[in-house]
């Protein structure tokens, strides 16, 4: 019998059940580490403010959909993958990067994005909080650490960016290479985005949206989706 194929992130490990489907299980902490309560404790709260919000949300057709913590498997997995793989061959939530949206083909010439990996976000409704925010180059550093709306949309600018770009702020395509090569580019982003230096969006689809979102210029999400709807409306193919 085969093993199935298994993937890692930060908190969660996933295994492929059947074609399709993906059961999101928490890491080990490793029982001899001081902090072995600390991130049980942390992960286990990430699983259930997870579970919470996705009830909360319901069925959506941009959202990753869930039985238990058996998930729907996008069938081009995350978006970054997605474009790591592309830029190879040449071709909120509180943690919105290219890893928590996912591309499903939903037919044979149309891919979609899903929105995945809720165990960091806040719901005040709920009174849950997962503690998370944005990684660098999808965080603006001057900001409360504290997840507000503004963490989202901020991040907006920076997926859009990555959409149209290919590749992430202040960054070239393709993968890091290492743990170090992560580690320089998010001092490097961080150090420019406290400056308020963001990347040049000139010439780019959606891009005055990005600076918007980046430089705080929307309140909220429906800001951000008119000012898109109008950027199609007006933008020349």
């Amino acid at each position: 019998m085969v093993a199935p194929e298994s993937f890692r992130g930060s908190t969660s490990r996933f295994c492929r059940v059947r074609q399709g489907v993906l059961l999101k299980y928490p890491v080990e902490v490793w029982r001899e580490s001081s902090a072995y309560q600390k991130l049980t404790d942390e992960i286990a709260n990430n699983f259930s403010v997870e579970r919470q919000i996705l009830d909360l949300l319901g069925e959506h057709p941009r959202i990753v959909s869930s039985r238990g913590l058996l998930l729907a498997e996008a069938s081009h997995g995350s978006l970054q993958r997605y474009l790591d793989e592309n830029n190879d061959t040449g071709v909120i939530n509180s943690d919105l990067r290219p890893e928590n949206f996912l591309v499903h083909a939903t037919t044979s010439t149309s891919l979609d994005l899903w929105l995945c990996d809720f165990g960091g976000s806040t719901c005040e409704e709920l009174g849950l909080d997962g503690k998370h925010l944005p990684d660098p180059g999808f965080f603006d550093p001057n900001s409360e650490w504290v997840s507000t709306p503004a963490t989202d949309i901020f991040s907006v600018g920076s997926i859009l960016y990555t959409i149209v770009t290919g590749h992430w702020p202040h960054r070239g395509p393709g993968p890091f290479k290492n743990p170090e090569d992560m580690e320089i580019y998010d001092q490097h982003v961080e150090d420019l985005f406290r400056q308020s230096k963001f990347p040049d969006v000139e010439g780019l689809f959606g891009g005055r949206v990005m600076l918007c979102c980046w430089t705080s210029k929307y309140t909220s999400a429906d800001d951000v989706l008119r000012a898109l709807d109008l950027e199609m409306t007006t933008s020349k193919c």
